[in-house]
């Protein structure tokens, strides 16, 4: 490891990651170097497993190793590191930042007004997300997953309170959105990449020995009614989760607003406590409790939001 990053261009790249999670192009532009130069250096850095690299669409994107050894050297070297030395490579990652938020910007102002839409449907946001922060922060979060992260604002909310945060979508558009929005907060200990919430690429929670620890918490915030089989997208979040981890779903209750499914792609029109809970069960959770948030009286024909809690039961001891 410490000869890996002891190169000047590696100990460049490893800094770089360290601050945000950048496409192999981008990383090309800042430090100057040509493709093929990067690219080995950057195979360096993730054969010493300082460095991981994953592939999304046409696109290969990089950051710093966020658990283990790799994790650790890493942040001591950044904070051993001259600042001086960064100064050119931070006003260099500062235009790429400018230009990814430029194109975030574009994208939301495309959408912004149909989820603007569906917002005024429902109970206020600031009330959903309040009531999300205090179910879930009233134990330690530990290890986070938000399943269908779209544009990160969970993200966002939650990861000052876990100890490492992962959202994933099936949208590189949002990602990008939820890339900006996590640089522009300073959050360095959250992550987004590209997956599908039926075939998670983690393994299973409780793997054999235990030596697999899971999801403390995973999340799956207005979501589920875009997807034909909600119950397996929970048993798919319940095989990723440790032990004792909990499981929050903030949806819709059951309504007739029948235009949402022509003009914004839901495919279930919310879902009712009883089918919830089925679901629970089948995946091996435990329903943990139940919570309403009902759209203000004067709001006319409004959408209810509800939070489900289930936890992942313990082994027996024995």
């Amino acid at each position: 490891m410490l000869r890996a990053a002891g190169d000047p261009t590696r100990l460049r790249l490893l800094l770089l990651l360290r601050q945000a999670e950048l496409t192999v192009s981008e990383l090309i532009e800042i430090v100057g170097q040509s493709q093929p130069r990067v690219s080995r250096h950057l195979k360096l850095l993730g054969e010493a497993g300082l460095v991981e690299r994953f592939k999304e669409g046409s696109w290969v994107f990089c950051r710093a190793a966020d658990r283990g050894v790799g994790s650790e050297l890493g942040r001591a070297i950044a904070h051993l590191a001259d600042p001086a030395l960064q100064e050119a490579d931070r006003a260099r990652l500062a235009h790429v930042r400018e230009a990814r938020a430029q194109a975030a910007a574009a994208y939301f102002k495309a959408n912004a007004a149909e989820w603007e839409r569906i917002r005024a449907l429902h109970a206020p946001e600031r009330e959903v997300e309040d009531a999300i922060l205090r179910q879930l922060t009233a134990g330690p979060i530990g290890d986070l997953l938000d399943a269908g992260t779209g544009t990160g604002r969970m993200l966002e909310l939650l990861a000052p309170s876990a100890a490492r945060a992962v959202g994933i979508d099936v949208s590189s558009e949002m990602l990008a959105i939820a890339r900006d929005r996590l640089l522009r907060a300073n959050i360095n200990n959250a992550q987004v990449r590209l997956a599908d919430t039926y075939r998670l690429p983690f393994e299973n929670g409780d793997g054999p020995g235990g030596n697999v620890k899971g999801f403390d918490v995973v999340l799956f915030h207005q979501v589920l009614h875009y997807l034909d089989d909600p119950g397996s997208a929970v048993a798919e979040a319940a095989r990723v989760m440790a032990r004792g981890g909990r499981l929050l779903i903030a949806d819709f209750a059951p309504h007739t607003l029948e235009f949402l499914r022509d003009e914004f792609a839901h495919r279930r029109l919310g879902f009712s406590d009883r089918e919830v809970e089925g679901w629970f069960t089948a995946a091996g959770l435990a329903p943990a409790g139940i919570q309403t948030i009902a759209p203000h009286a004067e709001a006319g024909e409004k959408l209810t939001v509800k939070l489900w809690l289930a936890e992942k039961k313990k082994k027996d001891r024995g």
